[in-house]
């Protein structure tokens, strides 16, 4: 039990919806850009090496290009372990669906195609920052090519090789490689 208290776990998602203030404001959030950039520096100040993941909605109605780009912008400010793009869909019986200027599924797939791809950019270069480094992994399930698949307490992947059985363990697990956003390292 101690072991397991000794990792506490710190990835944090916190959903941003939008960077835009005005987009906010249409969507009825009750918090700014600023407010919740406040929130992202707090957690950053007490968890240097806590991964931020986050929620974002692309193409809610009436969605300029000047507003998407401030939602750009900001997330690139922050940036994020790995963010969740969400294209915004119509329901009908919401207020949102009886918006004006509703932006259409061609500029929402390019907006959404932006962000995937920046947030897979800043995945990788957080993911960098902790190679060659040594951190304790919780151990989760043995793959089929027979390596062990767990995560550190701010949830990066990590597979190792092993002759034990790690399932269900804790191991200092050296940071060496990343291939697709997963973490090859060497118990210690």
């Amino acid at each position: 039990i101690s072991a397991i208290l000794s990792v506490s776990l710190l990835a944090f998602h916190l959903s941003l919806q939008s960077g835009s203030n005005t987009v906010l404001k249409r969507m009825n959030r009750k918090y700014t850009a600023e407010e919740y950039l406040e929130s992202v520096n707090k957690i950053k100040e007490y968890f240097p090496d806590g991964a931020i993941t986050t929620d974002v909605i692309v193409g809610f109605p009436g969605e300029t290009e000047k507003e998407f780009n401030e939602t750009l912008e900001f997330v690139k400010k922050i940036n994020f372990y790995e963010m969740h793009i969400f294209k915004y869909s119509r329901r009908e019986g919401t207020l949102a669906a009886k918006m004006e200027d509703q932006v259409s599924e061609i500029l929402k797939d390019e907006r959404s195609n932006i962000l995937i791809d920046l947030s897979k950019n800043m995945e990788k270069n957080f993911i960098r920052e902790f190679l060659d480094s040594t951190r304790l992994v919780l151990f989760e399930a043995k793959e089929k090519n027979g390596r062990y698949l767990g995560h550190t307490s701010n949830y990066l992947k990590v597979t190792v090789e092993s002759k034990e059985d790690i399932v269900g363990k804790i191991k200092n697990v050296r940071l060496i490689d990343c291939k697709d956003l997963t973490i090859s390292g060497i118990i210690v």
